[in-house]
Order: C-alpha cells, then sequence, then structure tokens
C-alpha cells in the first residue's frame, strides 16, 4: 500500500521541525554546502548564511475552507469596502512594526532575493498597503532590483485594474488558488469563488502579461471522480501556466473536513485511489511539457519557484506576520497564531525581550534528518558528496545499503556526477561494493512511484541516523 505525502493546500516555511513522519510533509524545503563562495576555503552550509528570503503573511479571507487549519481572519464575503476595513489596515501596521523591529545578524546583509505573500489571501489587501510592506522591506534589508516577489490570488478577489497596480510595485509571479474546475467540489470545500471566477482569474493573469505564474489544485477531495481530477489537469494545461502545484488533501483535525470526515474512507478516495491521482498529475503535467521538480511542483523550464527553492535548500528566511516562521542562523523560530498574542510578539519584539531559544537549535543528526527529508522531496535528490563532506562517509555507506533493495524495486534511483540516471543493475553493482559507492553522485527518488513511498522511504534514513 503505497504511504502517500499528504502536504497543506498552500506552503508554508517550516516551523521548528518534528522529526516524525506524519509531519514530515507539512514542513517546506535541501542540501547543504550550496550557494558558498569558492573563494573561501571553508564553506558555511546554507542555513549558516544571511537569510536573503522573506514570507509575509497576510491573513485575510473572505470565509475559511473547510480543509484550512492556518492562521487567517476571515472578514465575511459581503464586505463592503476592504480597502479601508480597519482589521486590515490595523494588522499592515502591526506587521510594518514587526519588520521594522526584526534585528540582522550582520552589518552587510545581502539584498533579499524574493518575497513571498502568502495567506490567507493576500489579494485582497489593497495595493497601496502591499506597497507600504515592499518599502519597509526595501528600508530595512534592501531587494535585489530582479527579486522574485510572489503573491498569492484567489480567484474573485482581484480585477484587470488591481493586477496591474500590483505588477506596477514589483509583483511578477502569482500563485493562483484554483483548487478544482468543478463547482460541486468547490463547494464542497468552502471555496469563496466559483468555476466562472477561475476563468476571468486566468484571463486576467493572460491579459496583464504576468508571465510567471502558478496553479494550485487539490486532490483526494470529498466525491472528487477520476474524471473530475482528469478534467481539472487538462484545463490547467489548456491555461498554460509557467507552473502547477498539486497537493493531496490533508485532513486537519478542528477543521470542518476533519469533523466531517476520516482519511481513506468514503466520501473522500482510498489511498489506492490517491495514488493513481498522484500519477495521473505526474503523467499528465510531464507529457505536457511540466517538469516535475520536487514532489508537489511541476514547472516549464526556467520557471521553479526561487522562493520555495529556499526551503528545499535548506536556506534561511525571514517570517513575518501571524503565524509565520523564520529560519536564521540555524534556529527556527515561529509567531503566535493568535492576534492578540502575535501583537503583544510585536511589543516585546520592539522593547528587546523576544527570546529565540536555544532548545529550538539543530544538532548534527538533526540537520543530517532536514537534508535528507527535504533533498528527497526534490527532483535533483540528495547530494551524496556533499552529504559525505558534513555527515562522514560511513552515513552514506549506511543510507546506500538500506536503500539498495529500493534502488532493485526501481523506487530509488541513482544519478553520476552530470546529474544522469544509473541504470538499476549497475548501481546495484556500485552498492555491492564500499569502494565504489562514491562514484554515486545522488540518489533520487522515482516520479511517480518512489514519491508516492516517500513518508516510508524517508523513515527508513531516519533510522539510520538517529537509531
Amino acid at each position: 500500500m503505497p504511504i502517500l505525502t499528504t502536504v497543506p493546500a498552500k506552503i508554508k516555511p517550516p516551523p521548528k521541525l518534528s522529526y516524525t513522519i506524519t509531519n514530515a510533509f507539512t514542513q517546506t524545503p535541501q542540501t547543504v554546502r550550496q550557494n558558498a563562495s569558492p573563494n573561501h576555503p571553508t564553506t558555511l552550509p546554507p542555513y549558516k548564511l544571511p537569510p536573503t528570503s522573506a514570507y509575509i503573511h497576510l491573513p485575510f479571507c473572505r470565509k475559511r475552507c473547510h480543509y484550512c487549519d492556518f492562521p487567517i481572519v476571515a472578514l465575511g464575503s459581503s464586505s463592503a469596502k476592504i480597502e479601508d476595513d480597519p482589521r486590515i489596515l490595523s494588522y499592515i501596521q502591526l506587521l510594518l512594526r514587526e519588520i521594522k523591529a526584526t534585528k540582522q545578524e550582520l552589518n552587510a546583509n545581502p539584498p533579499l532575493e524574493t518575497v513571498f505573500f502568502g495567506g490567507g489571501t493576500p489579494s485582497l489587501v489593497p495595493p497601496r498597503l502591499v506597497s507600504v510592506v515592499l518599502d519597509t522591506l526595501r528600508e530595512k534589508f534592501r531587494l535585489c532590483a530582479n527579486a522574485e516577489i510572489s503573491m498569492e490570488m484567489d480567484p474573485g478577489t482581484f480585477d484587470g485594474v488591481k493586477m496591474e497596480e500590483l505588477m506596477e510595485l514589483g509583483v511578477n509571479r502569482v500563485s493562483l488558488g484554483v483548487q478544482a474546475f468543478q463547482p460541486e467540489l468547490l463547494k464542497a470545500c468552502g471555496r469563496a469563488h466559483g468555476v466562472k471566477e477561475v476563468h476571468e482569474a486566468i484571463e486576467i493573469v493572460g491579459s496583464c502579461g504576468v508571465e510567471n505564474w502558478s496553479m494550485d489544485l487539490i486532490s483526494s477531495l470529498p466525491h472528487q471522480t477520476p474524471e473530475m481530477w482528469e478534467s481539472s489537469l487538462r484545463l490547467t494545461i489548456e491555461a498554460q501556466p509557467t507552473h502547477v502545484s498539486v497537493y493531496d488533501l490533508q485532513v486537519e483535525q478542528g477543521t470542518k473536513f476533519g469533523i466531517l470526515y476520516t482519511p481513506g474512507e468514503f466520501p473522500l478516495p482510498s489511498e489506492i485511489q490517491s495514488a493513481e491521482f498522484y500519477r495521473m498529475a505526474s503523467r499528465m503535467l510531464t507529457d505536457a511539457g511540466y517538469n516535475h521538480y520536487e514532489i508537489s511542483s511541476y514547472c516549464k523550464s526556467g520557471f521553479e519557484c526561487q522562493h520555495n527553492l529556499t526551503y528545499w535548500k535548506n536556506k534561511g528566511f525571514y517570517g513575518f506576520g501571524l503565524g509565520s516562521a523564520s529560519y536564521v542562523s540555524g534556529v527556527r523560530f515561529s509567531r503566535p497564531r493568535k492576534l492578540k498574542e502575535y501583537t503583544n510578539y510585536v511589543q516585546s519584539l520592539e522593547n528587546g525581550v523576544v527570546d529565540c531559544s536555544e532548545e529550538n537549535q539543530i544538532d548534527a543528526k538533526d540537520m543530517a534528518m532536514d537534508v535528507v527529508m527535504l533533498s528527497l522531496r526534490t527532483g535533483r535528490g540528495l547530494d551524496l558528496h556533499s552529504f559525505r563532506e558534513s555527515f562522514g562517509g560511513s552515513l552514506v555507506l549506511s543510507l546506500c545499503k538500506v536503500y539498495k533493495p529500493y534502488v532493485e524495486s526501481g523506487h530509488v534511483v541513482c544519478l553520476d556526477g552530470q546529474g544522469r540516471n544509473i541504470s538499476a543493475d549497475e548501481s546495484t553493482f556500485l552498492l555491492s561494493d564500499e569502494d565504489k559507492i562514491e562514484d554515486l553522485a545522488f540518489i533520487r527518488l522515482s516520479d511517480p512511484d518512489g514519491f508516492l513511498l516517500s513518508n516510508e522511504l524517508i523513515s527508513l534514513a531516519f533510522g539510520i541516523i538517529a537509531p
């Protein structure tokens, strides 16, 4: 029985890591020792470098979707004048205070290369307030001239005028939260938009000339059939986004779905049916020219989400806003999920009394598990040479031995230094000789069957690293 990777409907920066397989894929972010300067004989691992990415949480939604457990503020579908809603204005002021009060690790921090507005539904926030946030980030951290600035946007929450205003501010990547193309599924999810708004949003994105845009879809929804899923994938491909994110529904406690449904039981699809949904997405999107570069992410060549690559490469990042997480100098810490506690947190930050506890520091074993988990999410896989330098050859040898049966079964693939696949027979031969294992440069999970066993395969690695 395949063990599916279930992830939330939107990727969020990871909070402090919990190394249980249940939580492994509710995190985001891959390998050690990338982006290091060739001029230095000893290089810092990515998580030790100053952050060049910032996640901004804008929590406002018209209503809470039935699967959502993110920290949000529901404005109500009948909010007449969102531009002047005091809840938005008050929150933005609080957010600006947090950004300004954040201490930088070094005097010469590099400028931000990516900014991601997530939520919530960030497209509900008026562009003039988004502008103030971006200006504050520029003043505090500086922004690269070609920074990737992404925004999650839901159908029915923006028109052409708002889209053009956001683009003028520098927003150059859109993540469109479609989720499904069937009205009955959208209604069952509690989405605030319908199919008509989906098609209107796609047309607006195209007519405004947004070149870099993603579409989000959810599989394994209640009463979803293979025919519905195939139709959603086909309509997505016809819309020609440069990026597609495909998530398997995760039923969270405390949500409406968590009260109504049990995973694997009708009206939710079985694990076998969910696996077939995943295989169908992989097949159709790959055939349409999309590169399956991460377990839930597909893109046209050159359109990987640079912000999410920050997570998967295990690089540091700032998080700002309600419930957001930061990863700075090897320390992970999250903001409170409730507005009152978040307000108190910002006040404490301004007063200089926020303590990023040392208990969030991760040791070598934790870091090794972090690297394996994040790397095996990606199409590139685990860099064995880098892993050997950081954690030792004996650990690489142990990992290769535990994965040898899965190389033979085709769930794990070995690659050479040029990133080319090595045949299963040759890989088995190399894995049988300890002296030849160093000839292997990467191991990755096969697409789609290896990805479908990812929880089990990562659990095996955890058992080797921290028995």
